[in-house]
């Protein structure tokens, strides 16, 4: 079910229509230690359900830097928090994540692997994520 249109101020609609969609740090850090050490991605390839910030497509890994806010991260605890607009909010971010399962179970029937990092994750523990990775295409490259 698509959720109601949140109700705002002109303000805020203004400020919020000047928002841009661009490349995070965590989509950065990833990308560049990936670069570096002589993999070679797509950034954000739409022909693939749910356009992954990173595609691998010769080991045909889909990676997403999900934002923790965004993607419910401890949703449980977190929507008890919320303040503004709650049942909008909890409807929004139940979506995202619901389409987030659902683009995995495409990728998946695809023969793709798609693989999920917190961008909080990301920036704290980069190389840790960046060897999953690395992890990954090794199983993929021995069976």
């Amino acid at each position: 079910m698509k959720h109601q249109q949140l109700k705002t101020s002109p303000e805020i609609s203004k400020r919020m229509s000047h928002v841009k969609t661009k490349r995070n740090s965590a989509e950065i850090m990833i990308a560049k230690s990936l670069w570096h050490r002589g993999y070679r991605y797509r950034l954000n390839y739409k022909t693939l359900p749910g356009s992954p910030d990173i595609a691998l497509t010769k080991y045909r890994i889909a990676i997403f830097i999900d934002g923790e806010f965004w993607h419910g991260k401890d949703f449980e605890q977190r929507k008890t928090k919320l303040k503004n607009n709650k049942d909008y909010w909890i409807e929004k971010i139940q979506e995202n994540i619901d389409r987030d399962l659902k683009n995995d179970k495409l990728l998946r029937q695809m023969e793709w692997y798609p693989i999920h990092f917190w961008s909080n994750d990301v920036i704290k523990y980069c190389n840790q994520c960046v060897e999953e990775v690395i992890c990954l295409i090794d199983d993929i490259n021995n069976q």
